[in-house]
């Protein structure tokens, strides 16, 4: 069975001394020193000044800005209404209701909200969610296999993560040209 990402980290973490000659909370000291403040600049400065896999970097980038679900204070749920809070609020059942239709895949899915979206994965990532403006959920999806037409955009600058993008107003734009598109997805994943 495939390890969680948090059992994934915290193995990263025991191991972290060992495979890069500091400890998390020394790297950490070096990502503060640094002055960057936004994960990708993080990452980078890890990798290109000290020489750290992507992995340990974004680890690192993570756990230094607390954007990840276990630094989180409040965890899973505490990240999901924080990105549903105040003019966003109203995008709520547009989440939920892709939460509801990529359970029904079925037990293997994994739900892993991080700070801006929320990554669906099966054994890697397969979608993500993510409310974009206050009328808007952007839908990322890996299906690197179907053209972009109509709603299914090419990803374009909206997430490198994923190949295409479904823009959603309204709870009702969940319907089964999405559910099949994630299905597909999730089914390739």
């Amino acid at each position: 069975m495939a390890k969680s990402p948090e059992e994934m980290a915290n193995a990263m973490i025991a191991n972290m001394k060992e495979k890069t000659g500091k400890t998390l909370d020394q790297w950490l000291t070096v990502a503060k020193k640094s002055g960057q403040e936004k994960h990708g600049q993080v990452v980078k400065f890890l990798k290109s000044e000290h020489g750290l896999t992507h992995g340990f970097a974004n680890l690192v980038a993570h756990k230094f800005l607390q954007s990840d679900a276990a630094s989180a204070e409040g965890g899973d749920d505490a990240l999901v209404a924080a990105q549903y809070a105040g003019p966003k609020s109203d995008l709520k059942p547009i989440y939920e209701a892709l939460i509801k239709a990529v359970r029904a895949f079925g037990k293997d899915v994994e739900i892993a909200p991080k700070k801006t979206y929320v990554s669906i994965r099966r054994n890697k990532q397969f979608a993500l969610i993510q409310p974009s403006t206050k009328t808007r959920v952007d839908l990322g999806i890996n299906l690197k296999s179907e053209t972009a037409k109509g709603r299914l955009e090419k990803s374009g600058s909206f997430n490198a993560m994923v190949s295409h993008r479904v823009r959603l107003e309204s709870p009702s734009d969940v319907n089964k040209d999405v559910k099949a598109w994630l299905k597909k997805a999730y089914a390739e994943a």
